[in-house]
């Protein structure tokens, strides 16, 4: 298998401030953008052709990346004029693909962080004479996802909607957003309009008799479609939880980016990032975050799985707890921001002005 499509092209809404300026697999996990990572475990995997399927803030992808020879990929890009839904997107980029009516394509989307074996799932495509074949998690608790029941072979018996109930419930295996397709099934979705692959084309495809095959891989799993979950993602992988070739240094407690300065008494810990030229003062304490590129973090602030965004800066002693701040945004001296505060882009916070505790 040489070939993949790569849908990049979503909004990332639940990801805002941080996807107002930058698309979310733009965003940097682990010091580069989540992008990377995924196209360096496709090469990896044998990959050597990958069309992006781009429409949010298309234009930033190609200057980054080039053609992909720097990655050992050929890539190529096509943008959507109206979003078209993960089929529609897919049938939108059919036109570049190379390969024959049955050979494989795997599709696998831009915010789904995993240790997947991709050429396992490759193999138990073509061993099976699949027409689609999905790769499968298992989830303690499946009612935030569609669920994906399969018979003892692994053939997909249906396509569940959020269950409701317990009732509802009879299988814990959701769709983990990774598939292998026969090239000539990506011909049958209808063309230039929004389509979605989990609810209209995989149970269309059933329906019609086509066979879908299912894949079981419990490794590494993350949707990183929240903050909270983007920043433990990016911990994860500098921590060497989940794997990726494209993390620039070694996996430990920290990883700090050439022209970051950060003070010998500064502690960072869990998965801690420091982008290029950001400073972190002396007594910070910084655990299980990120900090974008040109960030300041002042004397004696604490921070906790947090993202900082790119400039922004953090005032002396202020504490923040899972929160999300917003490029250019000034949080100033003494705040206290806790559990899902976003703030904007460019705001600025006046000093102890947000606070959970006394001021003595």
């Amino acid at each position: 298998m040489t070939e993949a499509i790569l849908l990049v092209g979503g909004k990332g809404t639940r990801l805002r401030p941080l996807t107002v300026h930058t698309p979310k697999p733009m965003v940097r996990a682990a010091g580069v953008p989540f992008l990377t990572h995924q196209l360096a475990r496709a090469r990896a995997a044998g990959v050597e052709h990958i069309v992006l399927a781009t429409s949010y803030l298309a234009e930033v992808f190609e200057p980054y990346f080039g053609d992909g020879s720097s990655l050992g990929l050929h890539l190529e890009y096509v943008t959507e004029e109206e979003p078209l839904g993960t089929g529609g997107a897919i049938r939108n980029v059919a036109s570049r693909l190379r390969s024959g009516p049955d050979e494989p394509v795997l599709i696998f989307n831009g915010d789904i962080l995993t240790g997947l074996d991709i050429p396992a799932l490759v193999r138990t495509h073509e061993e099976t004479g699949a027409d689609v074949s999905l790769h499968l998690t298992k989830v303690s608790d499946p009612r935030a996802y569609g669920l994906v029941p399969t018979d003892e072979t692994g053939r997909v018996l249906a396509f569940l909607e959020k269950p409701q109930t317990a009732e509802e419930i009879v299988t814990d295996q959701i769709n983990a957003g990774a598939y292998v397709f026969r090239r000539s099934v990506i011909d049958t979705i209808p063309q230039g309009r929004p389509v979605s692959v989990e609810r209209e084309t995989f149970p269309d495809l059933l329906s019609a008799g086509a066979h879908l095959q299912g894949m079981v891989d419990s490794t590494y799993w993350l949707d990183l479609g929240t903050p909270a979950a983007f920043v433990r993602g990016s911990a994860d992988l500098v921590l060497g939880r989940a794997p990726s070739p494209a993390v620039p240094g070694r996996c430990g407690d920290r990883l700090v980016l050439p022209t970051a300065v950060v003070a010998p008494d500064a502690k960072l810990t869990d998965g801690t990032v420091v982008g290029e030229g950001a400073q972190v003062a002396e007594g910070a304490r910084i655990s299980g975050s990120t900090i974008l590129p040109g960030a300041v973090i002042e004397p004696g602030a604490v921070i906790t799985d947090s993202l900082i965004g790119a400039r922004a800066r953090i005032g002396t002693r202020s504490v923040l707890t899972g929160t999300v701040i917003g490029d250019g945004a000034i949080i100033g001296p003494d705040n206290e921001l806790r559990d899902g505060v976003r703030v904007w882009c460019d705001a600025q916070i006046p000093p102890g002005a947000v606070r959970f505790s006394s001021d003595q």
